[in-house]
């Protein structure tokens, strides 16, 4: 993959496909998450009388933390799922051991289009789901707890960095690319018939949603420790 020696073709393919199972799902979710975040944030700044400190609070907890978890959750159930379902029917089919029989490497021909469409997709998902969110909880921060637009706004602006997004795009690319190997991996590793199938898209689902959460958390302290907390 790092050679470029995969069809650009089915890349293409698989990224479409990872974005038209997760785009919708990823509005669905940032909506209700933006509006929590804002009732939360709205009700804590509200106590200590600062309520122009809102979009700061929640804008940058969306762009640090749950955007790219978010990612991760979505990638990880649908695109995880579809990537080792499809390997495992192929396994099962014994096709891949047909491309190795007729000398095509199964990894470089599926594997690799499907790690960089799914390290390509979740940053994209991150990046909708913040701005579905921030969307959701300026909406009921203006509307139903009055905040001043301004005020959210300039808040939000002074706290978050170029570096805030660059890091939540950073975390989402390395998600990606941990659940599309995880998930190609368990299908490769099929066995066992139908059952087979099955029990390597339950083992892809989980053991990438963990393993990104393990990663967030050393990505998290790797940033704490090399960049300010103001720029975090």
């Amino acid at each position: 993959m790092c050679r470029g020696r995969f069809p650009l073709r089915d890349t293409v393919v698989q990224g479409w496909f990872f974005v038209s199972v997760s785009a919708l799902p990823a509005v669905l979710v940032a909506l209700p998450l933006g509006v929590v975040i804002a009732v939360q944030v709205g009700s804590m700044t509200d106590n200590v009388g600062a309520n122009s400190m809102a979009g700061a609070v929640g804008g940058m907890g969306v762009m640090q933390q749950i955007a790219p978890l978010a990612a991760a959750l979505l990638v990880g159930g649908a695109g995880g799922s579809a990537i080792a379902a499809d390997l495992a029917s192929r396994t099962i089919r014994e096709e891949i051991d047909a491309l190795r029989t007729m000398g095509v490497d199964p990894h470089r021909r599926l594997v690799a289009p499907r790690i960089l469409a799914m390290i390509v997709v979740a940053p994209m998902l991150s990046v909708l789901i913040i701005l579905m969110s921030i969307v959701a909880s300026f909406a009921v921060a203006a509307l139903g707890q009055g905040v001043a637009p301004g005020s959210y706004w300039l808040s939000f602006g002074s706290f978050a960095s170029v570096t805030d997004l660059l890091v939540c795009l950073g975390k989402a690319a390395v998600f990606g690319y941990v659940v599309a190997v995880i998930s190609s991996h368990r299908g490769l590793e099929a066995e066992g018939g139908p059952k087979g199938v099955a029990d390597s898209v339950n083992a892809a689902v989980v053991l990438g949603i963990l393993a990104c959460m393990v990663v967030n958390l050393v990505i998290t302290q790797i940033v704490l420790m090399f960049v300010p907390m103001r720029f975090l």
